[in-house]
């Protein structure tokens, strides 16, 4: 961790929190004990882990809260156990076995060309105990109360569906299979189990998840809640910033402009850029757009507008502004 204070002393600071989530927490609890560490209401987390889940949840205290919409979308890595031949009604060890269809015919073989299938770009229905609303409320509300819940498949991706180990278990008849994926926001990872016992024919369910990396963020650099407790190490908001968008260096006097909302010239790159201050403060975030005729902007941006003949003009706006 790149800065480290004790919690009465960070009433004031704005950063990311990278805390090694424990089994049987709720995400929710854990932002909830952070409130009270770091002596502040502005936290909040990128991602929801479900709480048998443990590893990497990314929580932004103060100015930092800002940046956590653009954290959400990033991809995540898990290590996984699948437990193949039995199904549950929640598509992990929590719900009730629904059905049980013996595994030990299977090969280590067939499990790997089940889990290429769900490998690369598709479909998948999110388990009926997820997070997503329908007619305004969560899934797994409608499916705790005995409803019939039936969600549409949606696009996702699986850039990494790798095999670790298979383990015979329950005399032979089932099979637990450790797993490591990497896939974009939005992915269950309950869903990818449930799918490869469907494609093996024998159903399956997960019995142990760990987020392991979300975006630049790897477990590695977590802490654990009795870690913080004792010294509160967090990701300052320039350096996450710097972690997660290409890096443009203002002058002072561009600086100012962007404090109060004016454009400034193009950045380089085309995507959401982090603009710093000489003195290493992060004051905003820029996208380029095309220059408007009476927008607030920067002299240089307005030269530089007027002087694009034959190309259209662009300026970078700030879209979020972080300096005080």
């Amino acid at each position: 961790m790149a800065k480290k204070q004790r919690p009465e002393e960070l009433e004031v600071g704005s950063g990311l929190v990278l805390v090694d989530k424990p089994d049987g927490w709720t995400s929710h609890d854990v932002v909830g004990r952070l409130r009270k560490l770091a002596g502040t209401r502005k936290v909040g987390h990128a991602g929801t882990l479900d709480p048998m889940a443990t590893g990497v949840l990314v929580v932004g205290i103060n100015r930092a809260t800002r940046l956590l919409t653009h954290i959400v979308g990033v991809n995540k890595t898990y290590t996984a156990t699948v437990r193949l031949g039995q199904s549950t009604t929640t598509d992990d060890a929590e719900g009730e076995t629904v059905s049980t269809r013996f595994a030990n015919a299977l090969t280590p073989e067939r499990i790997s060309g089940a889990a290429a299938k769900l490998t690369g770009e598709i479909m998948q229905v999110p388990s009926t105990v997820s997070a997503i609303k329908v007619d305004g409320r969560r899934a797994y509300d409608r499916a705790r109360a005995g409803e019939k819940v039936e969600l549409a498949s949606r696009p996702v991706t699986v850039h990494d569906f790798t095999i670790r180990e298979i383990r015979r278990v329950e005399g032979g008849r089932l099979m637990d299979v450790d797993i490591e994926v990497t896939v974009s926001s939005g992915t269950y990872v309950r869903a990818l189990a449930r799918d490869l016992g469907e494609l093996l024919e024998t159903g399956g369910h997960l019995t142990a998840l760990r987020r392991t990396a979300v975006g630049p963020y790897r477990v590695e650099q977590c802490l654990t809640l009795g870690q913080l407790a004792e010294d509160f190490g967090y990701i300052s908001l320039a350096e996450a910033a710097a972690q997660l968008f290409p890096s443009r260096a203002v002058t002072a006097a561009d600086a100012e402009h962007l404090r109060h909302g004016r454009r400034i010239t193009a950045s380089a790159s085309a995507e959401l850029t982090a603009a710093f201050a000489p003195d290493g403060e992060l004051v905003a975030l820029l996208q380029n757009i095309p220059a408007k005729q009476g927008a607030s902007s920067s002299p240089d941006a307005a030269e530089a507008a007027a002087a694009a003949a034959g190309a259209e003009p662009w300026q970078a706006k700030p879209e979020l502004v972080f300096a005080l």
